[in-house]
């Protein structure tokens, strides 16, 4: 399946109450509905998704670089319910009114922190991250994710020192190839998804690896937030196919289990680059369950 990945329409930098910045990447009408997009690990603002149809759908595509990369602020010590702070103030300096989220892989739990939060309206998680150390996990994850859990738990401040020394773009790029099945590997070597794909982690990386560092200490440790205390509706997008260990074990089971608003939605022949394979399903069906108004086709 050919996937196309267009460069944003509009960059920026907006400031936050203590002085950083975040970084900023737009597609779609100014005026339309705004999607604010969680990237996944290792990645910056300069890959979005859907873009061939947000003009379609009404749809302002908003991505987003966490603290420490791309273009944002460094932000030590930073928290997920620090970052559901930094969406609040860059949603009314931005006139993002009436906000959804998109998560996609280790986003997710940036995107599930909005939600809880009351900054979003609604979520949608794609081929997401689960709360890898809660205790439904303790025998499901692969042994190099059990390691690197234990790891945070045991000492958060060495474990954010290793990732920073084993993580750089290419080393992380070879693990996705690698672990991908060939219907997603036929769509991450597509030469205009990979060149996309890997600009967005150079960006990534561009202030060093401690952003993408403290992203992973945060991913691997325990949530702030209690996912039963997400009252907006939340769609859960996974692949069959899926083979990534850090994604849910179980293809969002658990999660759609302990939030009361989600909606499992498991794509039998998918796999885990479905945000970009069913982008238009996914944000018709968030357009859907949050506004309720859904463009023709």
């Amino acid at each position: 399946m050919q996937v196309n990945v267009e460069d944003p329409v509009r960059l920026g930098e907006s400031g936050l109450p203590d002085g950083r910045l975040l970084g900023w990447a737009e597609w779609g009408p100014q005026d339309g509905s705004p999607v604010l997009l969680c990237p996944g690990a290792a990645t910056s603002r300069w890959l979005g998704f859907g873009t061939d149809v947000v003009d379609a759908l009404g749809v302002r595509l908003v991505s987003v670089d966490r603290p420490g990369l791309g273009a944002s602020g460094p932000a030590p010590g930073r928290t997920l319910d620090g970052w559901a702070d930094d969406i609040r103030h860059l949603a009314a300096a931005r006139g993002l009114e009436g906000l959804t989220v998109v998560g996609f892989s280790q986003g997710a739990p940036y995107a599930l922190a909005c939600a809880a939060a009351g900054v979003a309206v609604g979520a949608a998680i794609v081929s997401g991250g689960d709360e890898l150390a809660a205790p439904e996990f303790a025998d499901a994850l692969e042994p190099e994710v059990r390691f690197l859990v234990d790891s945070v738990a045991a000492d958060p401040a060495r474990a954010e020192a290793s990732f920073a020394g084993f993580g750089s773009p290419d080393a992380l790029w070879e693990m996705i190839i690698a672990g991908s099945p060939g219907l997603d590997r036929e769509v991450y070597l597509q030469p205009s998804f990979e060149r996309a794909f890997r600009r967005a982690m150079d960006e990534a990386f561009s202030q060093g690896p401690a952003g993408y560092a403290r992203d992973t200490v945060l991913a691997m440790g325990r949530w702030p937030f209690d996912p039963a205390g997400i009252t907006v509706p939340v769609d859960l997008w996974y692949g069959r196919q899926d083979t990534s260990t850090v994604h849910s074990p179980d293809h969002g089971a658990t999660l759609a289990g302990r939030i009361p608003s989600a909606c499992r939605h498991l794509v039998p022949d998918a796999g885990g680059a479905l945000l970009w394979t069913h982008a238009e399903e996914i944000l018709r069906t968030l357009l859907r369950h949050t506004t309720g108004i859904v463009p023709a086709d």
